[in-house]
């Protein structure tokens, strides 16, 4: 099977992060990461994505796959733009009927049980990515740290 990683951050990144993202992303891969997800809800999910982007680059075999929480029409309005930037867009089974506020939680729950590495941006000490820390902490994943 396929060893997976994941990234969270938060929405807002004020400063540059990039090389911290390759390095992370490079050791992930070394560790045998072929499938990244993304949430690509902020501006740290750009980020990650745009660091996956450039390993493909010598990587081939890695894929990128944004996973939402729900269904929404951009994926129908902009889906020349979720074509070119993801290798797969999914909404995973185990969200189905789960109330829209709490669907984004549950992403992330499931983008962390479902891979080896999880890669955390956090300043503070609040918020999803915070929460998705401490959610990969306390299943013993494996945590890079930008």
């Amino acid at each position: 099977m396929k060893k997976a990683c994941c990234g969270f951050g938060h929405r807002n990144v004020f400063e540059n992060i990039s090389d911290k993202l390759d390095q992370a992303i490079e050791s992930a891969i070394q560790q045998g990461c072929e499938i990244f997800y993304t949430g690509a809800m902020g501006d740290f999910d750009s980020l990650f994505s745009s660091a996956i982007h450039r390993a493909k680059k010598n990587y081939t075999q890695i894929k990128l796959i944004c996973v939402k929480p729900y269904f929404t029409n951009d994926i129908n309005t902009n889906r020349d733009y979720y074509v070119a930037l993801y290798d797969d867009i999914i909404i995973p089974d185990e969200l189905a009927g789960i109330h829209y506020k709490a669907a984004i939680k549950a992403r992330n729950r499931w983008m962390i049980d479902n891979s080896d590495i999880v890669i955390v941006y956090t300043i503070r000490n609040y918020g999803g990515a915070y929460e998705a820390k401490k959610y990969a902490e306390r299943f013993r994943k494996i945590i890079t740290l930008i």
